[in-house]
């Protein structure tokens, strides 16, 4: 799907450009201004009504899509965001508020006291109260921080509601939901991916220990010591030196990933009988607006029922669903479902010709290689479109099928329609259930995975031990695709470059490796000096360094001189 800021926003102004362009219609030019206009935005909006500051969004398309944004919130039982103009008006109101109160207090003769806040305790057995005794009970001076899983077993036994089921089964809520509310307050702080860690703060220490001081946890404890690490001797770190500790882990992580030894696990075993075999499908593949559940009804009817939501990459995608949601909890994984090594991306006719001339084709494909799927199946639906586009294009998209089985080896297979794409897809989903479910699945612990070591850690199980497929779960596989939480300065840097047009991800990979990060990149342009000289050498930098590149990485003067417009100037 589209790279943006605000994808389900842009997914429905998407659906209605297709609909124009099918009927004909003369909104058509109305929507692909907008669609443009957004997906070319860099922030993130909370609400339809932000958008008529983008070129193409009258009044009209903004109620259409808060209209549609309140539908989605109530079907998936979301909060919907705040009117901009309701929170100006709250804003207005509570500063005219605070100006009359000011206004009353300084013609008082009498002052009045100010209020102190109240210090923060959370209720007795809630899950605030359960996470952070849980947390007290690392060592006062850890840095490593404990995952959710072990936080979870150490906090349990402290709450009244579960953290792993809801207690309300109309309500998606357990009590980690708790955790969003103290990393809010700051009492908590989170880092590492793809595993999650916890630690607290200063502040959550000090909670921590009014909890402890409590006549509610003294008798619920047996009056209990503090603990060791809940003392009040306990040094002061100060911020500064959080971000200094963060960052050398983040500089050992990046060393450890260059070493030549991989760490050792013992991998978890899930037995055939334990799972069965699921097919998930993105919640924006949908037929039309006003069939948006054809997928899957048909799927449903060819005993292949998808669980919906919305993936990070690709269209669709299939996992090992555990019988019992807590079999994987208990083995010292998260979640209760396994990433399979099958991934399918679908492209109508019309979407694919899009996506090539956009870039979006190439930029798709890049993330497909390193989401560390082995085997990826491109579906091309050959829908009638206009005879002239598709002569104009026919070469194009046979290079770009072409390329797709012979560079990068997935696999292409064409469809007439979606039907049947659907009865395709019903039959890998029969396929794979045959093939795995018979078997043992081998899960790499989420533990042991760092988005460094991911890559070289598949390629070397895969030439080591090429009989046995291993595996992660679906919450880690996510983390590791996800666009926005694995971003490192390198993928920024990356995604800055191909925001030229021209500059796909090869191109800008090999740009990467000349000058590694955006400062080294602005300097190089600096050092070609002044004048008209100066920008000679500019719009020539890129191409005369890199003209050693054939194929697709070749970067031609021209796009060199487009490059140097933007960079050279920053």
């Amino acid at each position: 799907m589209e790279e943006c800021p605000n994808p389900q926003l842009l997914a429905w102004v998407k659906e209605w450009l297709d609909t124009a362009r099918e009927r004909n219609s003369k909104g058509f030019t109305t929507y692909r201004n907008a669609y443009e206009s957004l997906k070319a935005c860099p922030l993130a909006f909370q609400h339809p009504a932000e958008l008529q500051q983008l070129k193409g969004f009258g009044p009209k398309l903004c109620e259409r899509l808060t209209d549609q944004l309140q539908k989605h919130c109530q079907e998936n039982h979301l909060p919907m965001p705040e009117h901009p103009q309701a929170k100006k008006a709250a804003e207005r109101a509570r500063r005219d508020e605070q100006a009359a109160a000011a206004a009353e207090g300084a013609g008082a003769a009498k002052k009045r006291k100010t209020r102190q806040p109240k210090a923060y305790v959370p209720a007795f057995r809630s899950g605030a109260y359960a996470l952070l005794i849980g947390l007290s009970t690392q060592p006062v001076d850890t840095t490593s921080g404990m995952t959710k899983a072990d936080l979870i077993q150490v906090s349990q036994p402290h709450c009244d509601s579960s953290f792993t089921a809801p207690s309300d089964p109309t309500k998606f809520y357990t009590a980690w939901a708790s955790m969003k509310i103290l990393v809010q307050k700051e009492l908590v702080y989170e880092r590492g991916r793809p595993l999650r860690r916890y630690a607290l703060t200063d502040e959550g220490w000090e909670v921590a220990n009014r909890i402890k001081g409590t006549s509610e946890w003294k008798a619920d404890n047996g009056n209990t010591a503090l603990h060791p690490a809940t003392s009040s001797t306990r040094p002061v770190r100060s911020p500064s030196a959080e971000i200094e500790v963060v960052a050398e882990l983040d500089s050992a992580a990046k060393e450890n990933a260059t070493d030549s030894s991989l760490p050792a696990f013992a991998p978890i075993k899930l037995p055939p009988g334990s799972f069965s075999v699921r097919l998930v499908l993105d919640v924006r593949e949908v037929r039309a607006k006003t069939d948006r559940d054809y997928m899957q009804e048909e799927l449903a009817k060819l005993d292949a029922t998808p669980l919906m939501r919305s993936l990070e990459v690709g269209d669709a995608q299939w996992v090992a669903k555990c019988h019992d949601s807590t079999l994987l909890q208990r083995l010292g994984a998260e979640g209760d479902e396994v990433v399979l090594d099958w991934i399918v991306e679908r492209k109508r006719l019309d979407d694919l010709i899009g996506s090539i001339k956009d870039g979006r084709f190439h930029e798709q494909k890049f993330r497909l290689r390193r989401c560390g799927v082995q085997n990826v199946i491109y579906i091309i639906e050959d829908i009638t479109i206009d005879p002239q586009v598709l002569q104009r294009y026919e070469e194009a998209v046979q290079s770009a099928i072409a390329s797709t089985q012979v560079v990068n080896g997935y696999f292409v297979k064409r469809t007439s329609k979606m039907d049947e794409t659907v009865r395709y897809l019903s039959r890998l989903t029969a396929m794979l259930k045959r093939r795995y479910e018979k078997q043992t699945l081998y899960v790499i612990p989420s533990r042991v995975i760092t988005a460094q070591n991911y890559a070289p850690m598949l390629q070397h199980l895969r030439e080591t031990q090429p009989s046995v497929g291993h595996y992660i779960t679906y919450q880690t596989f996510s983390s590791l695709a996800s666009k926005s939480e694995m971003m490192t300065l390198r993928d920024v840097f990356l995604k800055m470059l191909m925001t030229t047009r021209g500059v796909t991800g090869e191109r800008a990979l090999e740009i990467q490796r000349r000058w590694r990060t955006p400062h080294d990149f602005v300097k190089a342009f600096e050092a070609c000096g002044p004048g008209e000289t100066g920008k000679k050498r500019k719009r020539e930098l890129v191409s005369s360094q890199l003209g050693h590149l054939v194929g697709r990485k070749k970067i031609s003067r021209a796009l060199s001189q487009k490059i140097s417009e933007i960079w050279g100037d920053a």
